[in-house]
C-alpha cells in the first residue's frame, strides 16, 4: 500500500500557505512603503503610478471597505477574450471532470467516450489513445490569471464506495506584470466492481510576464497527467446483477484480473490488471513587440499612464511533450484470455505493453496589426519544426520529423460586433506529409435584445493515428492506407437574456479509420454523413422554479461504422433563488435518458473503442436529485444518483456496453470554498 498520492496532497497544501503568507508579507511591507512619506510618485494595487498622499494620522479614521476586496479575471491560452470566475451552483456538472453527454465504463475515472459524433479534428501526429481525455489538464484550457489579491480555491467531493475528487488552484500576481498560478487535481474511485479502480493525477503550474514597456512578454505552462485505471473486461454474467446478494455487485466475477487480487481500498493507488497513461508537456512562449509609444494623462491621479501599441511581433514557442502507454496484467489467466478476448497466452504468467514518444517542436511566427488601436485584429504566419522519437518496449526506437506551415487571422472588431476567425496548418514534409487543418468562424452580435449568430466551416485531412498500427499492442490493421478526411460545417444562434441557444454540425467523413473487434483495425472507403443539431432553453414555470432543458438529436448515414443514439438530453427541475442575504440555493430533480441503440465495445488491451452491430442497450432514464447551495465564498454540493435503479425488476442497472453495467444508488457530497489573502 503506497501513501505517495496523500503526501504529494500534504506537501502542495503546506506549499501553497506558505506561498499565501509570503504574498500577504510583501502586500504588508509594499503598504508601508507607499505610506512612509517617501517623495514621490508610488505605486498602486495594480501597479500604476499613484501620487504620495501623507498619513492624516488618525487612528480612528474609517476602514476603507474595497480593503479586503478583489479584481480577478482570466484569459485562456491563445485568447483574447477576458473571461470573470463563475459563482453560479445550478450544474454540477460545471464542476465534475466527465461532461454529462460522457459515458464511463461504470465507474467514475475509468474509459470514457462520448455519446455524441465527436471525431478528432487535428492533423498532424496522433498516437490515439483517447479513452482518458476527459481526465486531463491541457493546454488550451489553461487560464492566465490577473489577480489583485492572491487567490486560492480548495474543493473536495466525495462519493459511494470511498470515491474522492481533490481540487486545489492558487495564484497571486507578483507584481502586476506578473503573474503564476498552480492547480492540482487527484481522483481516485475503486469502484462498485472488481478490478475497476483507478486513480489520476493532474498538476499545472502557468506563468505570465510582460515587461513595463509591454515590448516584451513571455508565458510558462507545464502540465502533466497520470492515469491508472484496472480493466476488468466486463462481467463474465452479467445477468446475476438481477439476484445480488446484499444488492453487492463487487462479488460478481469479472473477465479479467484474478479473483481475490483486488480490494476496495480508497488508498490503494496501485493496479495489477490495467492501463497506465502518462503525459507531460513544457510550453514557452515569448515575443517581441515594435510599434508606437503613447501616454494617457489619469486627471484622478494626474499623473500620465504610458501605452504602448504593437505593430509588429517576432513569436517563438517552444514545445516538449511526453507520452508513455503501458498495459499490465500480473495475474493472466491463459483460459480467460483465450475466451473472451481470443488470445492465447501459454506459459505467461503476466503481460507488458507499452510504448511511448518524445516529441519536441519548435514555432517561429511573424504576426502583424493592422490597426493600432485594436490588438484583437492580427495576421500571423510561421513554420514550426517538429522532432518526434518513439520507443517500442524500451528497446526499439525511431525517429521522425514533421516540417508545417501555419497561418492565422483574427478580428474582433473594436464595437464587439464582428467576430472573424480564419487558421491552416500544412504539413510539408515528413511523418504527416500531406496533412491539413483548415477552419473559419464568423460571429455576428445582433443586439442585446436578440444575441448573436455564428457560422463556420472546418476541413481536416490527417494520417490514421499511431494506434492502428502498433503490432506491440496487437493490433492488427486491414488497409490502412490513405488519410482520414472529415469536412464540418456548423452554424448556432445564443440569445443569453431568452436563455435559448440553437445550434447545428453537419459533418461529411472519407476513409473514416476504425477499431471493429478487439484487435483489428479497418478504415471505411465509404464516404458518410453526420447531422447533429443541439438546443438549450431555460424554462421559467414559476417563481423560484426553473426549467433547464437540454436536447441532442443526430443521424448518421445508413451501415455508418459508428455507434450513435438517436436522441440524447437532459433535464433539470430546480428550485433556487436568493432567499437570504448570502444565502444562493438550487435543488431539485435531475432526468437523463438517450435512446437504445448498439453502443461501441471495449478493448482493455488497446484502450480502444471497437464498432460493434450485434448488441443493443434499452436503459432506463437516469434520475438524480440535487441539493447546491453558496454562501458567500463557500459553496456546497449534494448528489442521489441512479434513482432508477430503485424501481424492482428485471433491468434495473443501467448498461454502457456489452458485459459493462453502469453504478447502482450513489451518493456525492462536495464542498467548494474560496479564499482571498
Amino acid at each position: 500500500m503506497k501513501f505517495s498520492a496523500l503526501k504529494n496532497i500534504t506537501l502542495l497544501l503546506i506549499g501553497i500557505l506558505l506561498l499565501q503568507t509570503y504574498a500577504e508579507a510583501q502586500r504588508t511591507l509594499e503598504i508601508d512603503r507607499q505610506a512612509g512619506g517617501r517623495r514621490g510618485t508610488g505605486y498602486d494595487s495594480q501597479g500604476r503610478p499613484a501620487p504620495n498622499r501623507k498619513s492624516s494620522g488618525d487612528s480612528l479614521q474609517k476602514r476603507d471597505k474595497y480593503a479586503d476586496s478583489i479584481t480577478i479575471f482570466y484569459k485562456y491560452y491563445d485568447s483574447s477574450a477576458i473571461r470573470t470566475l463563475d459563482s453560479s451552483i445550478n450544474d454540477f456538472a460545471k464542476k465534475f471532470a466527465q461532461p454529462y453527454y460522457y459515458q464511463n465504463n461504470g465507474n467514475y475515472g475509468t474509459a470514457a467516450r462520448s455519446l455524441l459524433f465527436n471525431p478528432l479534428m487535428k492533423a498532424g501526429w496522433d498516437a490515439g489513445f483517447h479513452q482518458f481525455d476527459i481526465y486531463d489538464y491541457t493546454i488550451e484550457n489553461t487560464k492566465f490569471f490577473q489577480t489583485t489579491r492572491p487567490y486560492t480555491e480548495l474543493a473536495y467531493i466525495l462519493g459511494s464506495k470511498a470515491e474522492q475528487t481533490i481540487n486545489v488552484l492558487h495564484t497571486q500576481n507578483k507584481k502586476s506584470n506578473f503573474n503564476f498560478a498552480l492547480a492540482y487535481r487527484f481522483i481516485n474511485s475503486p469502484g462498485s466492481y472488481k478490478t475497476q479502480n483507478n486513480n489520476h493525477n493532474n498538476i499545472r503550474f502557468n506563468a505570465a510576464y510582460h515587461t513595463n514597456n509591454r515590448k516584451y512578454a513571455a508565458m510558462l505552462i507545464w502540465v502533466s497527467n497520470k492515469h491508472v485505471s484496472s480493466e476488468n473486461g466486463g462481467l463474465r454474467d452479467a445477468s446475476f446483477l438481477d439476484s445480488l446478494s446484499f444488492n453487492n455487485p463487487f462479488q460478481l466475477e469479472t473477465r479479467l484480473g484474478a479473483s481475490g487480487a483486488f480490494s476496495q481500498n480508497p488508498f490503494n493507488t496501485n493496479i495489477s490488471t490495467g492501463n497506465m497513461y502518462k503525459n507531460s508537456t513544457i510550453l514557452f512562449r515569448h515575443y517581441f513587440d515594435i510599434g508606437k509609444k503613447d501616454s494617457v494623462f489619469n486627471q484622478q491621479d494626474s499623473v500620465y499612464n504610458k501605452i504602448f501599441y504593437a505593430r509588429f511581433r517576432l513569436q517563438h514557442i517552444f514545445k516538449l511533450r511526453n507520452y508513455h502507454y503501458t498495459f499490465i496484467d500480473k495475474n493472466v489467466v491463459d483460459s480467460n484470455y483465450q475466451k473472451y478476448l481470443g488470445l492465447s497466452l501459454p506459459n505467461n504468467d503476466n503481460i507488458s505493453l507499452k510504448n511511448k514518444w518524445n516529441i519536441v517542436e519548435n514555432e517561429l511566427s511573424i504576426i502583424t496589426f493592422p490597426d493600432k488601436n485594436n490588438q484583437a485584429q492580427f495576421l500571423k504566419a510561421g513554420t514550426v519544426i517538429q522532432n518526434i522519437k518513439e520507443t517500442s518496449s524500451d528497446t526499439i526506437t525511431h525517429n521522425n520529423y514533421n516540417l508545417s506551415l501555419t497561418a492565422e487571422y483574427r478580428n474582433r472588431t473594436k464595437n464587439n460586433v464582428w467576430d472573424i476567425e480564419a487558421n491552416s496548418h500544412l504539413y510539408l514534409a515528413g511523418l504527416n506529409s500531406g496533412d491539413y487543418a483548415i477552419m473559419a468562424t464568423l460571429k455576428r452580435t445582433l443586439s442585446k435584445k436578440f444575441g448573436y449568430l455564428a457560422l463556420g466551416f472546418q476541413n481536416v485531412n490527417r494520417t490514421p493515428s499511431a494506434i492502428f498500427e502498433l503490432g506491440n499492442f496487437m493490433v492488427k490493421p486491414n488497409n490502412i492506407s490513405n488519410k482520414e478526411n472529415t469536412i464540418r460545417l456548423f452554424a448556432g444562434y445564443e440569445n443569453p437574456i431568452k436563455n435559448f441557444s440553437l445550434s447545428a454540425e453537419y459533418f461529411l467523413v472519407n476513409n473514416y479509420t476504425y477499431f471493429d473487434s478487439m484487435f483489428s483495425a479497418k478504415q471505411e472507403s465509404t464516404l458518410f454523413n453526420v447531422i447533429h443539431i443541439a438546443a438549450t432553453k431555460k424554462i421559467a414555470l414559476a417563481k423560484h422554479i426553473n426549467w433547464y432543458a437540454e436536447l441532442h438529436v443526430q443521424q448518421a448515414t445508413a451501415n455508418a461504422p459508428i455507434n450513435l443514439p438517436l436522441i440524447l438530453t437532459r433535464n433539470r427541475f430546480a428550485f433556487e433563488g436568493n432567499f437570504f442575504t448570502n444565502l444562493f440555493l438550487s435543488t431539485g430533480l435531475e432526468l437523463r435518458y438517450y435512446t437504445n441503440y448498439k453502443p461501441s465495445g471495449y478493448s482493455p488491451l488497446t484502450g480502444q473503442f471497437f464498432y460493434q452491430n450485434s448488441y443493443s442497450v434499452a436503459n432506463r432514464p437516469e434520475i438524480n436529485l440535487f441539493l447546491n447551495f453558496r454562501i458567500k465564498s463557500f459553496k456546497a454540493y449534494m448528489r442521489l444518483e441512479n434513482l432508477n435503479t430503485l424501481i424492482p425488476g428485471k433491468g434495473k442497472y443501467n448498461f454502457v456496453s456489452q458485459n459493462y453495467a453502469a453504478n447502482g444508488l450513489w451518493f456525492r457530497t462536495g464542498i467548494w470554498w474560496n479564499f482571498v489573502n
